[in-house]
């Protein structure tokens, strides 16, 4: 019914009130952290029905590495793998696939009660969305805020992409220590494998054992290499034995002081996590051995030289991981596309300091300040298919050995190499064709390239084959939910709700991106909602068990009870026990409010006569009636004053303590005996319907099914029309 009147549209009357939701994964269902969204929704029923021209603009996302993921399970459990495909045909894959499933979080989102403007929903992949991220690229690349370099990043080699420094987790593990002679001293390292890579020895230039070694060169186990000893601050005197290899290609550690120290990078890992040995060593079994089959033949090498001083077998240590996955990551150096951020963040910076921006609750200002101040350049490439792919153009030609590639071919065996190498096996057009991915050098080996959508028409050209970070294209979310004629009236927004969790991802990328391109900011109101946890308090995972569905309690006590427990009794920012309990209470109150109209409606039908409605001049005598006027006034300053100042759950008890209670409990008992009076049955009615029009931003369903009920009744409804478009009570 809602839809169908189209309320959810906003009005060409009153002042614009605008939302953008936070769009969810196009793959993805409903779970504990997307009924939060419910907040969105009560301030956007609370301010439509203050008369506002308010609409919340839907959407959802592509996430592209999270769907292509998603999506690689499924070819795993049917057998296959991402490389039995050409590009093309994965990517209209992946796209069957989250149109089959992208439904499903919508129609879950209406379950909910949420009155988004559907009309207006709003996909990533959407062509003007596509369009205008290009857009972004290519102004952002012609002003020299993009480039490329060899940088090391998070590799994950078994979702075959980087990852940005927010999308790795650390947990604490224990590895062995090992200790290995280096000539001259002795150095300490969980990483053996990786010393083939190593350019230098460090140590601390305050440690007077080393003081006279620094500037010396010892000889590289395994290898004919000699490497230098440096002094570097970096280095921890109570780590080992306080000097430690450097290897540039492989720690980021190492990669800074490398870049400090002008070494040389060695990269002895490849992109599929094996080792690729350089031409300074023998090979002794491990040239294209996985990483950890590579360590152990490593240490047996070294051990059959005598060049173990000993192991310790009990070392507790942080290692990255990927966030999706799970597995250890690998810093490799590769190259990457990346945004310049200190120009970028300056603007947002002085608008979070000035409030331009605000953050509820307050403590999110400083986290959200504290990210900027050690934001880094940001890197934008994906290696995944699933995406809106980098408009790039690389020219290459028969001997470019500065271009790597791999591609399908005709039997749909895979081949990788340099593209000069590749060349002498098949023709140009078969590797197009059959093209899984393309690596060009970056820095003063990169090929020339061009920012274009479509293909030159002259010469030889292979595209770039990564793909934009996802944050790239939906940090333009304010950009491609408004349309341009709007941006003048609904921009900044006025309020978006997100998880603190991706504070620092999305909030401050929209940011950036916003005061870049238009120069407004994108929101005035930064919400940030509460965690959903299990019963005890307890972080949900499916590890623990303790995942909970919110469409199961809405099958079972309704939506509104599920959206009513989840601001009930909440502090802003704190944590949302998920507690069926806490439901099956609301449930009650949705029951109560119920039973509350069956009663007044029983004592209009005994009266049978006409009731004039309540006015608010009207002389009240009866002291019961002016106690509960009262009541229902303070009451009303208070859910007024809870919405405005986005306490919800002061709003939602006040609401809640007033009809169960003063309304209920005490005013409908005292009343039973006044069936013939007028100013009893007028003053009740009037009550009783505005109380559900407070309750309506919280409770939607309940309370526009009572309503109706109400209205089709003349001497009941007093109100026409619906509640959703009632005015609100001052």
């Amino acid at each position: 019914m809602w839809e169908e009147s189209g309320t959810f549209s906003p009005s060409t009357l009153g002042t614009p009130y605008t939302i953008l939701m936070p769009p969810p994964n196009a793959n993805a269902s409903l779970h504990a952290g997307h009924a939060m969204y419910t907040i969105d929704d009560i301030m956007i029923r609370w301010k439509r029905m203050q008369g506002y021209s308010a609409v919340w603009i839907p959407g959802r996302d592509h996430a592209g590495f999270e769907t292509q993921f998603v999506y690689e399970k499924k070819l795993a459990k049917e057998g296959k793998s991402r490389l039995d495909f050409d590009r093309k045909t994965l990517h209209e894959n992946v796209f069957k696939f989250v149109e089959e499933n992208s439904n499903l979080i919508f129609s879950q989102f209406r379950r909910l009660g949420l009155s988004a403007d559907w009309s207006r929903a709003v996909f990533t992949l959407d062509a003007p969305v596509i369009a205008r991220v290009h857009e972004t690229f290519t102004k952002m690349e012609s002003e020299g805020k993009v480039y490329r370099d060899e940088y090391l990043v998070n590799y994950c080699n078994f979702c075959g992409t980087s990852l940005s420094e927010l999308e790795v987790d650390h947990v604490e593990r224990v590895d062995k220590l090992y200790f290995i002679k280096y000539g001259l001293l002795t150095v300490a390292t969980v990483r053996p494998e990786t010393m083939f890579g190593d350019t230098a020895v460090a140590v601390s230039p305050k440690d007077k054992r080393y003081k006279d070694l620094i500037g010396k060169m010892v000889r590289l186990p395994l290898t004919t290499r000699e490497i230098p000893i440096i002094g570097d601050d970096m280095v921890d005197m109570k780590f080992g034995t306080g000097a430690v290899k450097i290897t540039p290609a492989h720690d980021s550690n190492d990669f800074s002081v490398g870049k400090a120290h002008k070494l040389k990078s060695i990269n002895v890992i490849d992109l599929n996590g094996r080792i690729r040995l350089p031409n300074d060593m023998d090979d002794f079994g491990i040239e294209g051995k996985k990483v950890k089959e590579a360590r152990e033949l490593t240490v047996v090498k070294l051990q059959e030289l005598g060049l173990i001083e000993k192991i310790d077998e009990n070392y507790l240590h942080n290692v990255t991981v990927c966030y999706k996955c799970g597995r250890d990551l690998e810093p490799t150096i590769t190259p990457n596309w990346f945004i310049r951020v200190d120009k970028l963040k300056k603007p947002v910076i002085e608008a979070v300091n000035k409030e331009q921006t605000k953050f509820f609750p307050k403590r999110f200002k400083k986290q959200m300040l504290d990210w900027l101040k050690v934001m880094h350049d940001w890197p934008i490439s994906r290696q995944i298919v699933w995406g809106i792919r980098i408009p790039v153009w690389y020219e290459v030609s028969i001997n470019s050995e500065n271009v790597w590639v791999g591609w399908l071919d005709d039997e749909n065996k895979f081949n990788q190499g340099t593209l000069k190498n590749e060349l002498t096996k098949t023709s140009f057009e078969n590797i197009e064709n059959g093209l899984q991915w393309v690596r060009a050098a970056a820095e003063e080996n990169q090929p020339k390239y061009i920012v274009a959508e479509e293909k030159p028409t002259e010469g030889m050209w292979l595209p770039e084959t990564d793909t934009f970070d996802t944050w790239f294209s939906s940090g333009q979310w304010p950009l491609v939910t408004l349309k341009p004629e709007e941006f003048e009236t609904r921009l900044p927004t006025d309020f978006i709700g997100t998880l603190s969790d991706i504070l620092p991802f999305w909030i401050s990328r929209m940011m950036m991106f916003s005061l870049y391109i238009i120069n407004r900011i994108p929101y005035k109101t930064v919400y940030l909602w509460s965690k959903v946890t299990d019963a005890k308090g307890q972080k949900m995972s499916k590890s623990k068990g303790n995942v909970v569905n919110p469409v199961d309690f809405i099958d079972k006590y309704g939506a509104d009870a599920v959206r009513m427990a989840l601001v009930f009794g909440v502090a802003p920012g704190s944590n949302i026990p998920f507690s069926e309990e806490k439901i099956k209470g609301m449930r009650n109150f949705a029951n109560k409010i119920w039973n509350v109209g069956r009663f007044i409606r029983m004592m209009f039908e005994e009266y049978g006569k006409e009731v004039p409605s309540f006015a608010a001049d009207r002389k009240i005598e009866n002291g019961d009636d002016m106690e509960i006027v009262k009541k229902f006034n303070e009451m009303t300053k208070k859910v007024n004053m809870g919405l405005d100042k986005l306490r919800f759950s002061d709003a939602a008890e006040a609401i809640y303590e007033f009809m169960w209670h003063a309304l209920a409990d005490v005013y409908i008992e005292k009343i039973k005996d006044r069936k013939n009076d007028e100013t009893a049955l007028s003053l009740v009615r009037h009550i009783y319907l505005n109380c559900l029009k407070l309750l309506h931003p919280i409770m939607p369903f309940v309370t526009e099914t009572i309503w109706q009920e109400f209205g089709k009744e003349p001497k009941m409804g007093m109100y026409p029309g619906m509640i959703i478009a009632s005015k609100w009570p001052d």
